[in-house]
């Protein structure tokens, strides 16, 4: 409710290196968030930093959003500008104690440690480590198969699982990859490219190698996931779109005991030949509801790679909304 009274905050900040994080070199932190509370006057001064404004809740959103950066460099994290628009943008949306969505981390390998970096990847990330099926669908950039192999290679670090399966329907060869030269591993290696890449980054080439050569880590095409039974693994399913719906169930149906699975896909890039439907758009209507099944949605809000690439999804996706209405 705004008033014509002034509404004056203070927040004080333990040492002068943790105001200099706070802040931001030459205050660049400080000015995003001026940016987006212009109607809100933040002082910094010494070790106190005071928001006035006559509106009060936006000197209480400018307030809540120093606290919950201050909350992200004390938990050990470094601030950058983006991720204070992320931060500033949950605090407006009444999000509960954001700065639990840029705190929260996956240990991976080499002591690396990967973090959601928007609401709806710490939603994701929390629905893995609470159901055994989790189904991401969303746009390119959105960190579906990143922090679903993040969390596989942290099961598997921590003991939790024995072994890690990444698997990708191979449409383009149509899952008969016999014409393709040299043995399974050269044969499939365009369409898993992607999933080596990602494990190279969180446990790099030798390990990764070493692990695959033991069998703790087998990347295979959705094909050769038939007539097994998973038990004690960690499995991941990328570009689910383009499965059948019986390439669904057949794979679904080969969860073991203490086994996880994690399904990603982008549901408006279907490489599918016409008249094929996605086993990813079908799954939905079938287990919708089910306990231990969940369905997080990814946007192009939740894109992390260049700012530029969610535009580009979102201009894409105006310009086929526009082309089927005409």
């Amino acid at each position: 409710m705004t008033s014509t009274a002034l509404t004056e905050l203070e927040l004080r900040v333990s040492a002068p290196e943790t105001m200099l994080a706070l802040l931001g070199e030459h205050d660049s932190f400080l000015r995003v968030v001026e940016a987006s509370f212009p109607d809100a006057s933040i002082i910094a001064r010494g070790d106190v930093l005071r928001v006035s404004s006559i509106d009060e809740e936006i000197a209480t959103s400018a307030m809540v959003s120093l606290q919950e950066m201050l909350a992200v460099v004390d938990g050990g994290q470094r601030l950058d500008a983006d991720r204070v628009r992320r931060l500033i943008d949950l605090v407006v949306r009444k999000v509960d104690r954001p700065s639990q969505v840029f705190t929260d981390g996956i240990k991976v390998a080499r002591g690396k440690i990967v973090r959601a970096k928007t609401l709806n990847q710490k939603l994701y990330v929390d629905a893995i480590r609470r159901d055994p099926v989790v189904f991401s669908i969303g746009p390119a950039g959105t960190g579906k198969t990143y922090l679903a192999m993040a969390l596989a290679v942290e099961a598997l670090v921590s003991g939790s699982v024995s072994r890690m399966l990444l698997t990708r329907p191979a449409v383009e060869a149509g899952e008969r990859l016999g014409f393709l030269p040299g043995d399974l591993a050269a044969k499939v290696d365009p369409y898993l490219r992607p999933l080596y890449d990602a494990l190279y980054d969180m446990l790099g080439p030798d390990v990764t190698q070493s692990l695959m050569d033991k069998g703790t880590i087998e990347i295979a095409p959705l094909a050769y996931m038939r007539g097994r039974t998973l038990n004690d693994a960690f499995v991941v399913l990328d570009e689910a779109q383009n499965t059948s719906p019986e390439q669904m169930k057949m794979f679904l149906t080969r969860l073991g005991f203490n086994s996880k699975m994690v399904i990603t896909g982008d549901v408006t890039q279907i490489d599918l030949p016409a008249g094929r439907g996605s086993g990813l758009r079908h799954v939905r209507r079938v287990l919708g509801g089910i306990p231990g099944v969940s369905f997080v949605e990814l946007t192009t809000e939740d894109v992390v790679r260049h700012r530029i690439v969610a535009a580009i999804i979102e201009a894409y996706r105006s310009f086929e909304e526009r082309e089927e209405r005409e």
